[in-house]
């Protein structure tokens, strides 16, 4: 093969750190996995009966691009209800990083750039990446607010798009009201899209849940089963926004993904019926727990939802803390695999309580270097 087959753009784009850790777990006896974002438990039976019974009714084919119309009403009726936009559809796609890159793909061309908020997801940059546009980072360090004087500060000729996600992956952090409001009015004024990540928005657990789309009507919104019903591997979201735009993302999946998998869309019409907050709690729990055991060992970041603590490596580079911890059989993520920065590392409290107690011993006995 001659390296001249391989595209200029992969060039631009790093093999997943997650997914270095991920394959490393895989490997390793009885380690203490507090490394990756998903939910540790099972997917709910109504739902998984749900979908036996959509895959014996032979749901099994195409469906059309946009998803099934039950299903786009129901999402429809509860989205109307929340924000009432005369102008904001709906479209399933297959999962909510497929509907990230329909919705890039759709607005970004060759040079745009795209603010996103440092720390940010891991997609967000290489995304980007893909359709052509350049990552322009703000800094959100040491309390990971959104400072929307820094975002208005950034915004040139070529910004786009500006990337909102909260409650935050790797942080945990939930913004304000008055931030999320401030965020969408400033990209109402400058005529720039809003992406609002909510993938996480049942997890929020000191205030309600707001989304910038109650401030501005234009907000896209990406959502989706994989975090509140542990549907990670199931490639089931939605997105919602203004209809042109939700067109030609509908387009492009039509040419790309074709449509999310059919029989999962059935089953996720039960899914919308299943009630998590049990799971919220126990993960408030969770969260309540390490805040408790580690607050006096670490720096720990805002945080107020999802299932993560952005932690402050007290020595070293977090890449060497964490390398460190993985001799302890410990699996995190350094932080700069969201960060153009490797002072922090992620760890998931999506975990069982035995393996959250490993993980503190062994946390506290890193924190002292004994």
């Amino acid at each position: 093969m001659s390296e001249r087959w391989i595209a200029d753009r992969m060039h631009l784009i790093d093999a997943s750190g997650i997914r270095k850790v991920f394959d490393l777990a895989a490997k390793m006896q009885d380690p203490i996995n507090l490394s990756i974002g998903q939910p540790h438990f099972d997917t709910p039976a109504p739902i998984k009966e749900s979908l036996f019974a959509a895959v014996l009714a032979g749901k099994n084919a195409y469906s059309q691009t946009q998803g099934i119309a039950p299903l786009i009403q129901k999402l429809h009726a509860q989205i109307d209800a929340e924000l009432n936009h005369p102008d904001r559809k709906v479209f399933i796609t297959s999962g909510t990083s497929g509907g990230l890159m329909l919705a890039l793909l759709a607005l970004v061309n060759p040079g745009d750039e795209v603010i996103a908020f440092d720390p940010y997801f891991v997609m967000y940059k290489h995304l980007t990446t893909v359709a052509g546009g350049k990552i322009v980072p703000i800094n959100t360090y040491p309390d990971f607010r959104l400072n929307v004087a820094k975002v208005r500060a950034a915004i040139t000729p070529r910004t786009k798009v500006i990337l909102c996600n909260s409650p935050c992956n790797p942080t945990g952090y939930v913004a304000s009201e008055s931030e999320l409001r401030e965020l969408a009015e400033l990209a109402a004024e400058h005529d720039i899209a809003l992406i609002s990540d909510e993938i996480y928005r049942a997890f929020c657990y000191d205030a309600p849940f707001i989304s910038p789309a109650r401030f501005n009507p234009q907000t896209i919104v990406i959502d989706g089963f994989s975090k509140s019903h542990s549907m990670t591997g199931w490639r089931l979201g939605w997105v919602h926004g203004p209809e042109k735009i939700m067109q030609q993302m509908s387009k492009l999946q039509q040419f790309s993904f074709v449509c999310a998998p059919h029989p999962v869309q059935w089953a996720s019409l039960s899914a919308l019926d299943v009630d998590i907050s049990g799971s919220v709690a126990e993960y408030r729990d969770k969260r309540d727990y390490l805040l408790k055991k580690l607050s006096s060992h670490y720096e720990i970041g805002p945080a107020g939802g999802a299932f993560y603590l952005f932690l402050k490596a007290p020595w070293g580079t977090a890449t060497e803390f964490v390398t460190e911890a993985i001799r302890h059989d410990l699996l995190m993520i350094p932080g700069n695999v969201f960060s153009s920065q490797d002072t922090h590392f992620r760890i998931s409290y999506a975990a069982d309580n035995r393996t959250l107690e490993r993980g503190v011993e062994v946390l506290i006995r890193l924190a002292h270097r004994t």
